[in-house]
């Protein structure tokens, strides 16, 4: 499965695109928003991993962007923020799951078990 992450945090990001590498994936890495906005439309991916916060802007405009696109690929965002307020808007937007930083790498990869599943 193609996955696209979205992370400014380097070394988080190197961990995420290494352990679902490893778990047979094919990771594409964005650290900013507009590099997410340009892969987003560079191809098909069965996955979002989506940080809220980035140094260009709300990861939320992505998400919501892909929705208005009619897009269906399963979104899972990640952010430091543990407000239920967050969760709730980006659940709105369309979000299919919320990860809360920090979080395991075993409970990523179970999420995404699940969204394969």
């Amino acid at each position: 499965m193609r996955v696209l992450l979205v992370e400014d945090s380097e070394i988080l990001g190197e961990a995420i695109r290494d352990h679902v590498a490893a778990m047979g994936h094919v990771v594409v890495w964005c650290a900013t928003l507009a590099e997410a906005f340009v892969a987003s439309g560079s191809g098909e991916f069965g996955v979002v991993l989506l940080d809220l916060r980035l140094p260009d802007g709300s990861g939320l405009s992505l998400l919501q962007s892909m929705r208005e696109a009619k897009e269906v690929v399963p979104i899972v965002v990640l952010t430091a923020f543990d407000q239920i307020s967050d969760q709730m808007e980006a659940l709105r937007c369309g979000a299919t799951d919320f990860l809360t930083k920090p979080f395991s790498l075993a409970r990523l990869a179970r999420c995404l078990q699940a969204i394969k599943a």
